[in-house]
């Protein structure tokens, strides 16, 4: 099992993990030295021989999937039962959760308020989601205006419905088994499961590949840029939206940061290390921004009601209003495809 936590990119999905689940289900497993000292030793991704003390964590040497090599990081601090690392060369985020399964978690559970880290009710914000969601096609539609568009992680579709109603041939894959029923009961073409070459072959090649606060969930970031890059058409665009780890919300919190939640949150990017990610697979930053969102009333509640240890329920009033929000914490990045390098060996 490496730190990742997925199979080779050509033989199984980007979010499989290969995993042996604990007695007690991760992340409710009491932290344990021994096991924290055997996971750092035994780990395919350190390099050398690293110690695991009881208060003392040793710098470690592991492979950074944005910068492409091993890498220095830095121990953080804890959240959630999970270690958060750091790139001393990239600042990219990162903790390990080998036991995390994706397919128990992102159930309907995840979109009713069943979850800690997931939505007080994704389907009773629907109007204010859709409003949200339509602003983010009209940003894509300037890049570009129709084509054969796909999102990552698409929920129960009310995305994809905006971007067919605005031309965009859509498609998407999904996880939750009761997310992907609601999408196909509203005509869409969502495929119920994991990212993985054998489910993007069934879609053919792209135009738009669209990402949503989803990236940070991948057990390997960069081996799913590489296979989505092989379905992007060469004039196609990615759009992403994920947290800043660099920025000040981030910095000043630390492990308190509001998007700070392993083990569903692997990775914690900045702007760097999300352009050196991007670099790795052959694209490049076009363009990165922090756009103001319109977020259920219900929705910051729910997540103000987390980060103080209550649990409040969402109601009808409160899936109805929308409030601006930006901490300038939360970026939205475009890619393409870098143009080839000219061959300069000719004379």
């Amino acid at each position: 099992m490496t730190l990742t936590g997925v199979t080779g990119r050509r033989k199984g999905s980007i979010f499989e993990a290969q995993t042996k689940q604990p007695a007690t289900p991760w992340p409710f497993a009491k932290r344990n030295r021994s096991a924290s000292e055997a996971f750092f030793r035994n780990s395919r991704n350190a390099v050398g021989t690293h110690v695991l003390m009881r208060n003392v964590r040793t710098a470690l040497t592991l492979k950074c999937p944005a910068c492409s090599r091993a890498t220095p990081h830095r121990f953080l601090y804890i959240r959630n039962g999970c270690d958060i690392f750091q790139c001393r060369d990239c600042g990219l985020g990162r903790t390990d959760a080998s036991s995390f399964d994706p397919l128990a978690y992102y159930d309907d559970g995840y979109f009713s308020g069943r979850q800690s880290d997931g939505y007080a009710d994704y389907r009773g914000a629907e109007p204010v989601l859709r409003r949200e969601f339509a602003r983010t096609v009209e940003f894509i539609q300037r890049r570009k205006p129709q084509g054969c568009l796909l999102e990552i992680g698409c929920a129960y579709g009310f995305f994809l419905d905006e971007a067919r109603r605005a031309g965009f041939e859509v498609s998407g894959i999904e996880p939750a088994e009761s997310a992907a029923a609601h999408a196909g009961d509203l005509g869409l073409n969502v495929i119920c499961g994991l990212l993985s070459e054998a489910t993007l072959k069934q879609l053919g090649t792209l135009d738009v590949i669209v990402l949503l606060d989803v990236i940070e969930h991948l057990p390997d970031p960069q081996e799913a840029l590489a296979l989505l890059a092989d379905h992007l058409r060469p004039d196609g665009i990615i759009v992403l939206t994920t947290g800043d780890f660099g920025s000040l919300a981030a910095r000043s919190t630390g492990p308190h940061w509001r998007l700070m939640t392993p083990p569903q949150h692997l990775w914690f990017f900045n702007r760097a290390s999300i352009a050196s990610l991007a670099h790795s697979v052959g694209f490049r930053v076009e363009s990165s921004d922090y756009p103001w969102k319109f977020v259920p009333f219900s929705l910051i509640a729910f997540q103000v009601g987390r980060m103080l240890g209550r649990k409040i329920a969402a109601s009808p009033t409160g899936n109805r209003f929308a409030i601006p929000v930006n901490l300038f914490d939360a970026m939205r990045v475009v890619l393409s495809k870098a143009p080839p390098c000219p061959d300069t060996s000719a004379p």
